[in-house]
């Protein structure tokens, strides 16, 4: 179709709005933009020359609108475009050959030649130049930025256009066909070009990749970019290079880093309530993040929980952290070594004030002076410090030192807040450290006093006790075990677990030790003396706060062995049963009826007897020996018998056997602690033993002392005979006096000589001072001066009174 037609059907159709759209062809089709579109018109106005482009952009062909004026080519002919001259530029639609109009921005020039009329006209759509307008604004905009590197890089990623001026990268200028390994380290350059060639092959762009950077002329120097790349296309979508954007990152990562510095203190320091895992924790979350090395020295008291000395000095403080680890620190510093003193200097006035203070390496050896402490201190390749004072409550604990070494930047003061903010986090939790460390020590000591002797040798059996608190040793408990020696060579065994840890657990535990010891005394049996206990047990609790008292309670477990009746009496509140293991080497748990824990009552205890052979090891222990998360005691027991009957052999001594069941059964860090008592049982030789009848005659008063003399002369106790009759005779008497038959007289020869008299009624004996006018009442005072000790116990069936003699000389 020519131009006539074209303008003929447009005409016919005036009514209607032209439908295509500024720079789109027919039906809103937008045109693939290459280049502006030429044309030479002669000096009538008629068109010369008609390039591709010029087609493409209006449908027409050359041979049908060369030799035509331009002005048919034009819609809406404006009126300076009916005049001859044409004008230098401006904005006109043209007629598309398929009937729609292009709104178009031409430029005009005259050409070159002598003599020539002719003119050269150059369009292009309007929305083509206006975008090409504003992108040139925005590009100049970009390079005119002193913090924005603009770099253009063909497919071969050589520089095509940059604005990197001197300043703005390394310093240099960068000039077109360069390429990144001309300016960066080659690992660096390797990295980018890796970035960039994605990009090109991939079309996804970068968005503010963060790199590091090294410049070519000076390695040392490190930079933080910020990349942002997208790939360039041609108007047909296909790649022509790469458009990158560098953006100076430095402010941005440092801020960055302060951030994820504080964030990571906060969480990584303050965990542990060890004063050395304390440090070692600061000086991890420092290096290398903050420093390439970092350690952190601390006043020797603080290591034991104590507060330091008001002024540290040289010499007061020792090496407690090191990072990284397996990093290359002077061969003279190592964890716990003092460090040595520093010379006074005016920039550490501030540092006793709590403030940082920044080296670089020269004023550092400046300030030391001597070159063999330089050696001790300076780590190899460093050339800035940064020192810390660890100040928290009102006292100086130690000190932070970060060191910087090879490439990394020197220590600026601006850093030195953040140091600040880091020592005083860290500072306080070291501090809460050494106080827990304070505290446990002192709630150690205390549960240590209030434990017996780990091992004692009684005529009984020797036993041996361990302990093992819970939490690998970081929380004190309420279990405890002991041996009570009794009247008679008999031995009070016990077991306890009080409900709850720490200060409260470990007073209540004193508290039920004293009073069982108490108890002991009185030679109760075994259910009376858990069922006194238990009322103390409601007595405390009542005592307690209210909101305290559910936690006052516990469990005990008491035995009373007799080495003469080679017989054990066991009575529980609560507590697992005794594992009995025998000569043999055979083990299995006791058989006892428990009763209620001690904080309850309304139920009787009950004792049970058992025999027990002479070598045999009675095995009390606590809960948290058989019972963790993974086994109840159901579990528990049977292991723990089955590690005894391992263990426990006659050439083995008992408190090895001890540490090898807990190594054995607990875990690493229990949750709760454990006690276990073990105990080698011994018999009293029939041959160390005498027992005789006493008739209910007053004249068996006699007998007894003919008894008694014939007894200790065979013997070999000669000189105890005097005294032992003297004893007899007042025992006897009161008994067939005051007492119920049938009574009985026991001798009993170890290194004290024991003498018995029993009989079946519960009448309890008085010491009473006799007047000078009574006729009676001395009988127990002459006992009591006599023998070494006296006492009286009660059964089920009677009672017996007792009196302890030593004898000389023995073993």
């Amino acid at each position: 179709m020519d131009i006539e037609n074209v303008k003929n059907t447009r005409s016919a159709g005036a009514t209607q709005e032209p439908t295509g759209a500024s720079g789109s062809g027919p039906s809103g089709r937008s045109h693939a933009f290459d280049g502006p579109a030429a044309a030479v018109l002669d000096h009538r106005g008629a068109v010369v020359r008609w390039t591709g482009a010029a087609e493409e952009l209006t449908g027409f062909r050359a041979e049908e609108v060369c030799g035509r004026l331009v002005r048919e080519l034009v819609a809406d002919l404006p009126d300076d475009l009916r005049d001859a001259e044409m004008p230098a530029s401006g904005r006109v639609r043209l007629w598309h050959q398929c009937g729609d109009t292009i709104d178009v921005t031409f430029r005009t020039t005259k050409m070159g030649c002598p003599g020539s009329a002719e003119v050269l006209v150059l369009a292009a759509p309007t929305r083509h130049v206006a975008g090409h307008e504003h992108g040139v604004a925005l590009l100049r905009a970009l390079s005119a930025q002193n913090r924005i590197t603009i770099a253009v890089y063909d497919t071969d990623l050589t520089t095509v256009q940059t604005n990197a001026t001197p300043g703005t990268l390394d310093g240099r200028p960068v000039q077109p066909g360069a390429r990144l390994s001309d300016v960066l380290c080659a690992e660096d350059a390797e990295g980018l070009e890796a970035v960039l060639r994605q990009v090109l092959e991939t079309g996804a762009p970068v968005v503010r990749r963060n790199q590091h950077v090294s410049w070519r002329h000076d390695p040392a120097q490190q930079r933080a970019l910020s990349l942002s790349a997208f790939r360039l296309e041609d108007a047909r979508g296909r790649p022509t290079g790469v458009a990158a954007l560098y953006l100076d990152n430095a402010d941005q990562m440092r801020a960055r880093r302060n951030l994820d510095l504080a964030r990571e203190v906060a969480e990584r320091v303050g965990g542990s309530l060890d004063v050395v895992r304390t440090a070692q924790d600061l000086a991890d979350v420092l290096a290398p993040a903050f420093g390439d090395l970092a350690a952190v020295d601390l006043a020797h008291s603080v290591f034991d929980g104590d507060e330091p000395s008001k002024q540290l000095g040289g010499g007061d403080m020792g090496n407690a952290a090191l990072a990284p680890a397996g990093a290359d620190w002077p061969a003279g510093i190592e964890c716990g070594e003092s460090i040595p003193p520093l010379p006074d200097h005016p920039l550490l006035h501030s540092f006793h004030h709590g403030e940082p203070v920044v080296f670089d390496l020269d004023d550092f050896i400046a300030m030391v002076r001597d070159p063999q402490l330089v050696v001790y201190l300076v780590p190899k390749d460093a050339h800035s410090v940064m020192v810390a004072p660890l100040h928290a409550r009102g006292h100086t604990l130690g000190a932070i030192s970060a060191w910087r070494c090879g490439r990394s930047a020197p220590f600026t003061e601006d850093e030195a807040d953040l140091m600040k903010q880091i020592s005083s986090r860290g500072a306080l939790a070291i501090d809460n450290a050494r106080r827990y460390t304070r505290e446990h020590r002192a709630a150690v000591a205390l549960q240590q006093r209030l434990l017996p002797p780990a091992t004692t040798d009684t005529p009984a059996a020797e036993t041996a006790g361990v302990y093992l608190p819970a939490g690998g040793g970081a929380d004190i408990g309420g279990d405890w075990y002991d041996c009570i020696a009794l009247p008679s060579l008999r031995v009070a065994l016990v077991a306890g677990d009080v409900v709850g840890h720490g200060m409260h657990a470990s007073a209540t535990m004193g508290r039920l030790r004293a009073a069982i010891q108490t108890l002991a005394d009185l030679e109760l049996e075994p259910d009376e003396l858990l069922t006194r206990i238990a009322d103390l047990v409601q007595r405390l609790a009542a005592e307690a706060p209210s909101g305290d008292r559910d936690t006052v309670g516990g469990t005990c477990l008491y035995a009373v062995y007799d080495p003469v009746t080679r017989r054990c009496a066991i009575a529980s509140a609560g507590h697992p049963p005794p594992v009995l293991v025998r000569p043999d080497g055979t083990a299995e748990a006791v058989g006892i009826s428990p009763g209620p824990p001690l904080a309850l009552s309304g139920m009787p205890y009950e004792t049970t007897v058992i025999d027990v052979e002479p070598g045999s090891v009675l095995a009390l222990y606590t809960d948290g020996l058989v019972e963790r998360g993974d086994r109840d005691i159901g579990q528990g027991l049977p292991r723990l018998t089955e590690a005894l009957t391992a263990h426990c052999r006659p050439d083995r001594a008992l408190d090895e056997t001890g540490r090898a069941l807990l190594a054995d059964l607990a875990d690493q860090a229990p949750r709760d602690d454990a006690a276990l008592l073990l105990a080698r049982t011994r018999a009293v030789p029939a041959a160390d033993t005498a027992h005789w009848e006493i008739p209910a005659d007053p004249a068996a008063v006699s007998k007894a002392r003919e008894w008694i003399t014939r007894q200790l002369t065979m013997w070999g106790l000669d000189d105890l005979l005097f005294t032992t009759e003297l004893i007899v005779s007042e025992l006897v008497t009161n008994a067939i006096r005051y007492g119920r038959p049938p009574m009985d007289l026991r001798l009993i020869r170890h290194h004290v000589l024991v003498c018995e008299v029993t009989d079946s009624s519960s009448t309890q004996p008085r010491l009473r001072r006799a007047r000078i006018t009574d006729e009676g009442g001395r009988g127990l005072f002459l006992v009591s001066q006599l023998g070494g000790r006296w006492g009286c116990r009660h059964g089920q069936n009677g009672k017996t009174i007792w009196s302890e003699q030593v004898i000389q000389d023995s073993p």
